[in-house]
């Protein structure tokens, strides 16, 4: 199928073959990565350097971001920014649920609460940081990559990716780790500084690494929806869902 360069806004009533798909598997990445591997503070041990602390969910979180990419890339930042609505409420309904199953009265006999409490108890400063630092990070990166899209006149794919992917990472790594866990007994500042660097490098790596996918999927994407879309006429408050 021929690629056809529009408007954002000319997408009004098209049917999108792939979007809902795209967006669930961005809603679904960023759920799981808030469950497994928020809390973890992990550690290698690199040559030449030694040990290297890293939060346990880079492994999969930036993937999220690849994703955020491919949609305002691919449809524009009006649809990333629903995604990114869409996902929002969808962390805010998963922290309200593990704290009303935490706090339901336990079973007699049951032995697993401790557990439970320490999974899943995160408290509201983990839970307002993730909301905040998500919020802010990925629409920062879809702002970015539009805006720049636009200026470079649909160009250089890898540079607004990258470029995009320090702004909106850096954000989300400068608000997270200190809302979230700054003070506590268990992240002393020099660890929560080290932590957030390497963050903040292996998130862009992650992109870096990835660049190859990303071409392949957007490529793939524009060619079977037939469109590239500009974000020319945007409005882009991030304050609203619908596009």
């Amino acid at each position: 199928m021929d690629v056809k360069a529009i408007e954002a806004g000319a997408l009004t009533g098209r049917p999108l073959r792939y979007f809902d798909f795209v967006m669930c598997a961005f809603v679904v990445i960023l759920l799981l990565s808030n469950i497994v591997g928020a809390e973890k503070r992990a550690v290698i041990d690199l040559p030449g350097i030694g040990p290297w602390p890293f939060g346990a969910g880079i492994l999969f979180f930036p993937i999220s971001y690849v994703i955020d990419d491919v949609l305002t890339e691919v449809y524009g930042y009006a649809r990333a920014r629903r995604a990114v609505w869409a996902a929002f409420v969808a962390l805010a309904f998963m922290a309200a649920m593990e704290w009303t199953v935490v706090h339901l009265p336990v079973a007699e006999g049951w032995t697993g609460q401790p557990a439970y409490e320490r999974v899943f108890g995160g408290g509201w400063r983990i839970v307002g940081a993730s909301l905040a630092a998500f919020w802010v990070g990925d629409i920062l990166n879809s702002l970015v990559l539009a805006k720049m899209k636009i200026a470079t006149k649909g160009r250089w794919l890898w540079m607004r990716t990258i470029g995009s992917t320090i702004i909106g990472e850096g954000a989300d790594s400068l608000i997270f780790y200190p809302l979230a866990f700054y003070g506590l007994p268990d992240w002393p500042v020099a660890a929560l500084g080290a932590v957030m660097l390497s963050q903040f490098i292996l998130k862009v790596s992650w992109e870096v690494l990835l660049t190859p996918v990303t071409y392949a999927v957007v490529g793939f994407l524009k060619r079977r929806e037939g469109i590239d879309v500009y974000d020319t006429d945007t409005d882009f408050t991030p304050f609203k869902a619908r596009v």
